[in-house]
């Protein structure tokens, strides 16, 4: 198959790109986007390397690089199979819980840290700009867990069929 059949039979190319250029946009590097947005649609069993560039219509050196960036921040995983010389990738089935709890830590140290930087500066501004940031640290340290234990709530319902608060039901598909 052909990388411009390829595109062909993926219906939704315009969502991904689109997907993907938002994530550019919001500082997530552009092919490691590009590549979490083919994952998204690969199948359970996840996509090589060549499929991945055929699909993009990129080298197999950019996806090696933008796979190891996902690797390294938790959303995507590699599948070694003992009876093929190509490893597969796929996302992990929970990517966002995954990278947004590994980063918890992370707030409350920043919070601190910053506070820091308040305390020792010199200009009322750059101390109200600090302890406004250190607050926010602060108040995503304290609310994200919460966010994480009722997004597990609207996950279930929208897996039992049930439509959620933000969700469609999933679909037999």
């Amino acid at each position: 198959m052909t990388a411009s059949e390829d595109r062909g039979r993926h219906r939704a190319i315009a969502a991904a790109e689109e997907g993907a250029a938002m994530l550019t946009a919001a500082g997530m590097p552009r092919m490691p986007s590009r590549v979490l947005m083919a994952l998204v649609a690969s199948p359970a069993e996840g996509s090589t390397a060549a499929e991945l560039a055929e699909r993009l219509g990129v080298s197999a050196a950019a996806v090696s690089g933008a796979v190891r960036y996902l690797q390294t921040a938790r959303m995507a995983q590699r599948i070694s199979s003992p009876d093929s010389r190509r490893d597969r990738y796929r996302l992990f089935d929970d990517t966002w819980h995954a990278v947004l709890t590994s980063g918890l830590p992370i707030y409350s140290r920043l919070a601190e840290l910053i506070d820091e930087i308040a305390d020792a500066a010199h200009d009322d501004a750059a101390a109200a700009r600090g302890r406004d940031m250190a607050g926010f640290f602060r108040f995503m340290a304290a609310r994200m867990p919460e966010l994480l234990e009722e997004w597990e709530r609207e996950r279930e319902a929208l897996r039992r069929g049930h439509e959620g608060r933000v969700g469609k039901p999933r679909t037999g598909r």
